[in-house]
Parts: C-alpha cells; sequence; structure tokens
C-alpha cells in the first residue's frame, strides 16, 4: 500500500505540473452561491378517527401526521486559470411525528446530515466536442460529515473523510463524473476506526425545455478494510436521487423527485433501503459571480 501510494503522488504530481499547458477557466475569482434552499411540508389532521376505526375509508380512519424536511446547500468557490478551489457546505433534515388513534405520539428522522467538503481540482483538459464538452482533471478533498441530533441507541455520527481521484466536471451535461480513493477516521465510537474504501459517482443535468432541467446523481461507496471492526461497518453504500426542476419564477422551482439509498452492513445480510418521493419547492441565489476571465 505504501509503494501505491508513492507511485500514485508521483503521477498527480506530474498531471499537476502538465496540466498548466492544456487548460484554462473562463471565469476568475470567487463565486459565492446558495445552490438550493428547500423545504417539504405534509400535514394530515385526522379528527374523530377511534369512532371510523370500522368504516372503509383511510380518509375517516388514519392516523394524524405531520412531516417536514429542509436542505440548504451553499458554495464559495474559487476559480483560477488553471485549478478550482471549491468549498461546499449541505444541510440535510427531516423529522415526522405521528399521532396515532391510540397510544403515544412517535416521532421519527427521516433525515440528518450536516457535510462540509473542501477540495482542490486542477484542470488538466478541456474536451470541447463530446458529450456537450467538459473539463478533465485530478481532484482531491477534505470533509467532515455529523448530524444535527443524537440518535436514540446510536451516538452522533463524526467523519474526518478525504479523498483523491480524477474526475470530468463544469459540462453542459455532466457536472461531475468521477472515481476516487477513500479514507476515512470514524469518531463516531471510541476508541476511533481508519476506513480505506473506494467511490464512484456522477452529476447530470439534462435540459428538457425552457425553465424545465433533469438533474440526475448517483454515488456507490465500497468499503475494503477498518482497523476496528464493529457491528455497524458497512460493505458498500448507495445513493441515487432523480428530479425534474421547474423554474416558477425567477430563482424559485419547484421539482418531483425520488431519493433511493441502500446499504448492506459487513457482517449480516439483510440490506437496508430508503425511497423518498416527493416534490420539493426550493430557492436559489447567487450572492457574488466570477468574474468572465476576458474582461
Amino acid at each position: 500500500m505504501q509503494h501505491f501510494c508513492k507511485k500514485a503522488a508521483v503521477l498527480l504530481a506530474v498531471l499537476l505540473v502538465t496540466g498548466a499547458a492544456y487548460a484554462q477557466d473562463g471565469k476568475r475569482g470567487w463565486q459565492v452561491e446558495l445552490k438550493k434552499l428547500a423545504f417539504d411540508f405534509t400535514s394530515t389532521e385526522v379528527k374523530n378517527a377511534r369512532e371510523y376505526q370500522d368504516f372503509p375509508d383511510a380518509r375517516l380512519s388514519a392516523d394524524s401526521q405531520t412531516a417536514m424536511r429542509g436542505l440548504f446547500d451553499a458554495i464559495a468557490d474559487y476559480h483560477a486559470a488553471h485549478y478550482l478551489w471549491s468549498n461546499e457546505l449541505t444541510m440535510d433534515y427531516g423529522r415526522t411525528k405521528i399521532r396515532p388513534v391510540e397510544g403515544e405520539t412517535l416521532t421519527n428522522e427521516s433525515a440528518d446530515k450536516i457535510l462540509f467538503t473542501t477540495g482542490y481540482t486542477q484542470r488538466l483538459w478541456n474536451v470541447q466536442d463530446v458529450l456537450g464538452g467538459f473539463e478533465v482533471g485530478p481532484f482531491a478533498t477534505l470533509g467532515y460529515e455529523t448530524e444535527f441530533t443524537k440518535p436514540d441507541y446510536s451516538p452522533r455520527k463524526k467523519i474526518l473523510r478525504g479523498t483523491a481521484g480524477v474526475k470530468l466536471f463544469e459540462g453542459k451535461y455532466i457536472k461531475s463524473l468521477f472515481a476516487a480513493v477513500v479514507g476515512e477516521r470514524d469518531f463516531t465510537y471510541s476508541p476511533g476506526a481508519s476506513k480505506l474504501a473506494w467511490e464512484a459517482g456522477f452529476k447530470i443535468e439534462q435540459p428538457v425545455r425552457e425553465g424545465v432541467t433533469a438533474k440526475y446523481s448517483a454515488l456507490f461507496r465500497d468499503y475494503l478494510s477498518e482497523s476496528e471492526k464493529r457491528s455497524t461497518d458497512l460493505d458498500y453504500e448507495f445513493t441515487a436521487d432523480a428530479r425534474l426542476e421547474v423554474q416558477l419564477y425567477k430563482n424559485l422551482y419547484l421539482a418531483p423527485f425520488v431519493s433511493y439509498y441502500t446499504a448492506q452492513a459487513k457482517y449480516f445480510g439483510k440490506r437496508g433501503e430508503n425511497v423518498y418521493v416527493g416534490v420539493s419547492l426550493s430557492f436559489s441565489h447567487i450572492f457574488k459571480a466570477a468574474e468572465d476571465a476576458a474582461e
């Protein structure tokens, strides 16, 4: 492993040096943007449901419930001639409260994630005539993932994660297509554990017509080894999202979507799954746009 890492470091250094001769960014300076502020909310209030339990109509006998979910995604990227320094903060939280006809009120979290990443991408090549055009280059990121609230039966997630790989990016359709080696330091449990994995993923956007864009994303991560063996270790995980984003007015969007997540535990056979289908209302805004390099 040590020999492989040394060879990979040498190769990356060569790529960084030679890359300056090939690709240049058309932007200069900082781009600060609220990419998405989204909120989903549903509420069902059923009165006198106990008296209607024998009626064949779920609208009269259902449990009252309230579900909400919010997403915040912001970036601060620095564009230079031959590289991109990216910084992103994502916060996702969802909660469902069920008030059954009989029994106590139940509260479940459907999403709970805080992720900050900072990364460097070298611009090696600019491909113009394939798949709408895109850039290619090596990249490295460092991120920290945690949660808003501690789960009832486990500690709060605390993971420091570093990645290094190669990606296609900033294309008309291909916003990101990458493969990378992943190193994690998991502080969720004591003592902390070091983990090695590899991952691949993509983000693709396809204009349908003016004001309507189809967006697809997916990520697969396969864990190869860990320094501490625990029952909560994952063998692999996969997440995917598809949505049709419709512009309602300026920076206001409505998007029906489906999100899918699955993971396989390393030490037992049953695979967990989560499917989330809904409609999201979101807002975006550019606080500071990077300048055109030609200006």
